[in-house]
């Protein structure tokens, strides 16, 4: 079954041009519109969408917050901040509620088309550009806190630090000369000594506690 969106935005002309290039893709189902937060949560209630589209910065109601009311409407749905904007701490919001993947308005069609695959087969995307931006405002932030990675070992934390990066496990896989299979083994390590349920919270994780640094993005 092909999966069905939601785009929500609140410029008509993004939204339609966003439903243009997926229906010429042919890969989608049924593509909806809203035009804020209020819109998209309804929407997503009544069509429970695979994935969501939604701009990074929206009227009426800030990103994250329709992001956390969407991730409890419509669970299974695949979360994605489309953003122009070089918002950090909104972007961080995004992802700390619960965003999958983060795409470039200026991205062209084709590299948004192969984002969208990715992302429908389960993959997180997030450009490298809002990934460096995001880790340049944390790399600012002091801590005196406990090292929260104390309890990994040192190829769990070479994983983590890859999975942070937007690595899918394939990658991760090439990158340190090791099996998928084993790749799988250390990231569930990895959630069950940090407490996380999935790959965007283990993203997120690792921002906020600064495992990687911009020079880690080169």
């Amino acid at each position: 079954m092909k999966p069905s969106v939601l785009l929500v935005d609140d410029h008509a002309v993004v939204r339609d041009g966003l439903a243009s290039l997926l229906t010429i893709a042919g890969n989608y189902g049924e593509i909806h519109h809203a035009a804020d937060g209020d819109a998209a949560i309804a929407v997503a209630q009544d069509t429970k969408p695979d994935i969501v589209v939604i701009d990074l910065l929206m009227p009426n109601m800030p990103t994250a917050g329709a992001i956390r009311i969407l991730r409890t409407v419509a669970p299974d749905a695949a979360i994605v901040v489309l953003t122009s904007s070089q918002d950090e701490k909104a972007a961080f919001a995004a992802l700390e509620a619960g965003a999958h993947s983060f795409l470039l308005k200026s991205m062209s069609g084709d590299e948004i088309l192969e984002a969208m695959e990715r992302i429908a087969a389960g993959t997180p995307v997030i450009h490298p550009a809002v990934t460096s931006r995001m880790v340049d405002m944390l790399r600012t932030r002091g801590s005196t806190r406990q090292d929260p990675f104390h309890a990994l070992t040192a190829r769990e934390l070479d994983v983590l630090v890859e999975l942070a990066k937007g690595a899918s496990n394939g990658k991760i896989a090439t990158t340190l000369d090791i099996t998928e299979r084993t790749v799988k083994a250390h990231i569930s390590s990895v959630f069950a000594k940090l407490g996380l349920n999935d790959r965007t919270e283990a993203v997120a994780f690792a921002w906020r506690h600064r495992l990687i640094t911009p020079s880690d993005l080169d």
